[in-house]
C-alpha cells in the first residue's frame, strides 16, 4: 500500500500528527505563509511545517498533539515543528490507534497504529473509542480512591487492570470484578 505523501496543501485536512516543541528563535529566519482564523501561525519549509499555537490536541479536524521540552502544560504560544513525513491520515471509523501507558509517570497518550512499531498484543481501536478510553485512563491513573476496594499493591494492580484493559476488548468492570 503506498503512503500517502503530506504536503502545505494537505496536512491539514484529516490528519493525525505529533510535533516537537521547538526555540522560537528558529523562525527568524523563516516568513510566516499563513494563519488560520484561531490565530495558528504556519510557517512552511521543503522538509515540514513550524506551528505557532496556543491550542494542540484537536486541531479543525485534525488530531495534532505537541510534545514539550519541559512540563507538559503550557500556556500562550509554542512553537511546534513536524516533517512531511510525520503526518499520518486520520479518520473515526478505521481502527488506527493505541493508547500506551506510562505508569511510571502516570501517563497516558494515544498513538497512530503507523506511528512507531507496537507490541504483539496492541489492540488498535477507532478514534472516539480510543478517545474515551484514554480519558478514563488518565482518570484511573491520577486517582487512588478507585484502588482502596483492592487488597495488595496498589501500584501493582493499577498496572494489571489497565494493561489488561488497554489490551483486551473486555470491559473495564468485569476486569476489576477479577482482581476484587
Amino acid at each position: 500500500m503506498t503512503r500517502k505523501t503530506y504536503t502545505r496543501h494537505n496536512f491539514h485536512k484529516h490528519t493525525y500528527c505529533v510535533f516537537q516543541e521547538v526555540d522560537a528563535t528558529v523562525l527568524e529566519s523563516l516568513q510566516l505563509q499563513y494563519t488560520s482564523k484561531s490565530g495558528s501561525r504556519y510557517y512552511f519549509t521543503e522538509e515540514g511545517v513550524y506551528r505557532v499555537a496556543n491550542h494542540w490536541g484537536r486541531a479543525a479536524n485534525c488530531k495534532w498533539r505537541l510534545e514539550t521540552q519541559g512540563p507538559k502544560r503550557y500556556s500562550g504560544n509554542v512553537v511546534g515543528y513536524a516533517p512531511w513525513t510525520a503526518f499520518l491520515p486520520d479518520n473515526d471509523t478505521d481502527c488506527l490507534y493505541a493508547i500506551e501507558i506510562d505508569f511510571d509517570l502516570r501517563t497516558a497518550h494515544y498513538y497512530h497504529k503507523d506511528s512507531k512499531v507496537f507490541p504483539e498484543s496492541t489492540v488498535f481501536r477507532t478514534a472516539p473509542e480510543t478517545l474515551k478510553r484514554l480519558k478514563i485512563v488518565r482518570q484511573h491513573l491520577g486517582e487512588d480512591n478507585w484502588l482502596r476496594y483492592y487488597a495488595g499493591n496498589p501500584a501493582t494492580l493499577r498496572q494489571q487492570i489497565l494493561t489488561e484493559w488497554n489490551t483486551s476488548h473486555a470491559s473495564l468492570e468485569g476486569i476489576k470484578r477479577k482482581y476484587l
